[in-house]
């Protein structure tokens, strides 16, 4: 049955109501949580006996972040639940029980714990991803995996992917939503132009999207996908915009092993920029992302960036030696980010600012040989800005009003106001 994209929001909206249970579906306490928390889709879509999945042969996209409130994995919980017909899981970048590195995955195997087989997806799309699917015996897929809230953070690509390729297989789709840690009030930085498109962002979205999971799947669905999947959301209870991830309750699992804590998530989005430059961001280190430096870099790089004024966040002179990845073993000096106001701090315009203060205070900054910042940007406009001598106003100038473009469509697609 194909289905018209306005056809197909209807029934996301249907089987949302459907998940919910009675006693959340009412008020403004019941909506916003009050003194509780968020409730994920998948407690919301447990609560309700799994009756969206009745009859259905049920596969499932996750990672170590697919975890109810009791750090119970949700396919542990599935496995062990008769109401449910779990067959098969798929694992993303970094694996389903999350045993590979950055770049990595997990192949194809049977998990010692469920006896239940795992497929690899990492970097499998289109056909080949659909024949996955096929492959696997499933009617419908069901995604549950923490986003961070950045373009380039790859498990919003492999909802894309999956989407697409269920599309392509028949399958229904179905996304239990997760908090967005960093909030959802705003989207922020440039927004990718599709001649740079590569598995760190598929799509013209912006670097920062503040949007979660579902409203992402919508938004894809609806704008980007050539066919478009029968898709349906649960949706969470209790989460609002402007909320962090400590206002949900939830435990934080690691989504990735230089992920490890809400506060990486938070300077990620302008600091992961830095793995186009030739500068340490952090990894090998207990705080990525957060630390950031290079041989021969002192305290005047700190100065400069406290000398920027950015809202809401300070630098320290810092000095560290990572234990892989660039500069292993090496005592390096930069930068660390302390946030202290987290609600007035704008990440990609801190990560630009830092671009620009490095490259102006350390006479050996350079960009990666392969542009990678190109593609973490979605374009050449913060690259050539730079180098042109722009400073961090007319750089974030640049992309404004595309940004604008992509706020009015994201608009549309929000499910909590």
């Amino acid at each position: 049955m194909k289905l018209s994209r306005r056809s197909l929001f209807a029934t996301t909206a249907a089987v949302a109501a459907a998940a919910a249970p009675a006693a959340a579906a009412t008020g403004p306490a019941a909506e916003h949580g009050v003194g509780r928390g968020a409730r994920t889709g998948f407690e919301r879509l447990a609560a309700d006996g799994y009756a969206p999945l009745d009859g259905q042969r049920v596969g499932v996209v996750t990672n170590p972040t697919g975890i109810t409130r009791d750090v119970r994995h949700i396919v542990d919980v599935m496995h062990g639940d008769d109401r449910v017909d779990l067959i098969a899981v798929f694992g993303p970048e970094h694996g389903f029980r999350g045993t590979a590195q950055a770049g990595g995955s997990e192949g194809r195997y049977d998990d010692p714990a469920t006896g239940l087989p795992v497929y690899d997806t990492y970097l499998k799309s289109g056909q080949a991803l659909a024949d996955v699917f096929t492959a696997s015996g499933v009617d419908t897929v069901v995604f549950d995996i923490q986003d961070v809230g950045a373009r380039f953070y790859t498990y919003i690509w492999t909802l894309f992917d999956c989407m697409e390729a269920a599309a392509l297989a028949g399958k229904r789709f179905m996304v239990l939503d997760r908090p967005n840690p960093v909030s959802g009030r705003a989207a922020l930085g440039p927004v990718l132009h599709k001649e740079f498109a590569t598995f760190v962002g598929r799509q013209p979205i912006s670097q920062a999207h503040g949007m979660t999971v579902a409203e992402l799947a919508r938004l894809f669905n609806g704008e980007f996908l050539t066919t478009p999947v029968q898709l349906e959301t649960v949706r969470m209870s209790g989460w609002r915009r402007s909320d962090f991830y400590d206002a949900s309750g939830l435990p934080w699992v690691p989504p990735s092993p230089n992920m490890p804590t809400p506060e990486t998530a938070l300077v990620y989005a302008g600091t992961c920029l830095f793995e186009g430059t030739n500068l340490s961001e952090g990894r090998g280190t207990t705080r990525p992302f957060e630390l950031l430096g290079a041989e021969g870099i002192d305290g005047r790089w700190a100065a400069a960036a406290n000398g920027l004024g950015l809202a809401g966040v300070r630098f320290r002179e810092a000095y560290f030696a990572p234990t892989f990845s660039k500069f292993q073993g090496k005592t390096v000096g930069g930068v660390q980010l302390h946030v202290h106001d987290r609600e007035a701090f704008d990440p990609v315009r801190t990560g630009i600012g830092l671009l620009v203060s490095a490259k102006r205070s350390w006479s050996g900054f350079a960009w990666r040989p392969d542009n990678w910042i190109d593609r973490l940007t979605g374009s050449t406009l913060v690259r050539t800005l730079i180098d042109a001598g722009a400073d961090t106003d007319e750089v974030v100038a640049g992309w404004q009003e595309e940004l604008a473009g992509f706020r009015r469509m994201r608009r549309e697609y929000l499910l909590y106001r």
